[in-house]
């Protein structure tokens, strides 16, 4: 191509200048992603309104509904609805449906970016462009974390502020409404100004034939009468009953903790950004999107939980490799165990570790790293060597 000057054309004897200028600004063929590329694979996957649709439901949806129900009958009712807000729920929501949940449905983004162009058969489109197919690759990445990061961070904001702004505001314990943060001495001191109702729900031996236990609400801020009184004798047992539960009172927890949300989140983020790497590395390997949702979560579901807690002689190790049983390990401490609820074991020096395969925290830092890198190496690789 040459540039003919202003003047006209250029005499015999003078070089003819090329318009190289163009060329060396032609960046296709470079592997790191622009923000157009980013960009354009975000629209692509936010089109899809199925897939939003189900991904906002997981995430947000079922969060939001579930505290909805437990916010609006506690106002309509709340002699007979406990708040909607307390530990538990934070513990059950959070580590356990959210990130079990939101894990998959964070694959289900990974494996439809990664399968999407080969589906709608639109992959030989932009192999002509002359793009870089690793940047093509790399793209769907920010892409995919884009739309999952924010709609699993908006639901567990909903279960933070619901579990701390509307937990309560008393220990319900055996229909006992006891104040919180009392002293052994102010436990023993209130348990003889309540002497009948401790007895009637805290006492555990036999109840004297003259203390007349009620049935009091199932939640009732006023089912107790304060200062009623009481014989020294039954004020006793009521005391005996208050050295007897005041570790278990010590230990109970209304709302979650401000540091403990926060390592929570950052734990459950962490798992939806390797739901969504493993999924786009794997529907990129097969080509497809329906058999690597299928199979990570049956891995997430099935095989997960059984390997995590069950120890198979000889094959340690591999049970070691499993990217479940390494967050497990890497989960905040404090968090209590749920039966049945995968995910939820208690975390690194919680009270669920016992239970769990023996691995340290560093060994289950370095088999998230594998994970992230392994598989974005080769869905990256898959779509190098794919035929147009």
């Amino acid at each position: 191509m040459t540039v003919v000057p202003a003047g006209g054309v250029p005499a015999p004897d003078q070089p003819v200048p090329v318009a190289s200028a163009g060329l060396a600004r032609d960046r296709r063929g470079s592997p790191v992603p622009t923000l157009s590329m980013i960009a354009t694979r975000f629209m692509e996957l936010r089109r899809r309104r199925g897939l939003m649709i189900g991904v906002a439901v997981v995430n947000v949806g079922i969060p939001a509904l579930f505290m909805g129900i437990r916010l609006l009958l506690h106002a309509i009712a709340p002699r007979t609805n406990p708040p909607a807000g307390n530990f538990v729920i934070f513990a059950v929501l959070g580590p356990g449906l959210l990130s079990t949940f939101g894990f998959i449905a964070a694959a289900v983004v990974g494996c439809t970016a990664g399968s999407r162009d080969l589906s709608e058969g639109m992959f030989r489109n932009l192999v002509v462009t002359g793009r870089s197919r690793l940047a093509l690759y790399l793209a769907r990445i920010p892409a995919a974390l884009a739309i999952v990061v924010p709609l699993v961070a908006t639901g567990y904001i909903i279960i933070c502020a619901v579990s701390a702004f509307a937990a309560p505001t008393f220990i319900d314990d055996w229909n006992v409404n006891i104040p919180p943060g009392l002293s052994r001495a102010g436990f023993e001191s209130w348990a003889s100004e309540h002497a009948v109702p401790v007895i009637c729900g805290l006492y555990h031996g036999r109840i004297p034939r003259d203390v007349e236990c009620a049935s009091p609400p199932r939640w009732s801020k006023s089912a107790l009468a304060p200062g009623s009184s009481a014989p020294p004798r039954v004020e006793a047992l009521a005391i005996v009953a208050a050295r007897q539960n005041y570790a278990r009172y010590a230990g109970i927890i209304r709302r979650p903790s401000a540091s403990l949300m926060i390592r929570t989140g950052l734990w459950i983020e962490l798992e939806a950004v390797v739901g969504v790497i493993v999924g786009l590395g794997l529907a990129s390997l097969m080509g497809q999107r329906l058999i690597p949702v299928i199979v990570i979560m049956v891995l997430q579901l099935i095989l997960t939980p059984v390997l995590t807690y069950v120890t198979i002689p000889h094959l340690q190790d591999l049970q070691r490799s499993l990217m479940g049983l390494a967050m497990a390990h890497l989960e905040p401490s404090g968090l209590p165990v749920v039966v049945g609820v995968p995910g939820v074991t208690g975390g690194v020096g919680g009270s669920g570790t016992a239970a769990l395969l023996p691995e340290s925290a560093t060994q289950a830092a370095w088999v998230i790293v594998a994970w992230l890198a392994g598989w974005t190496i080769l869905g990256a690789w898959r779509m190098m060597t794919r035929d147009a």
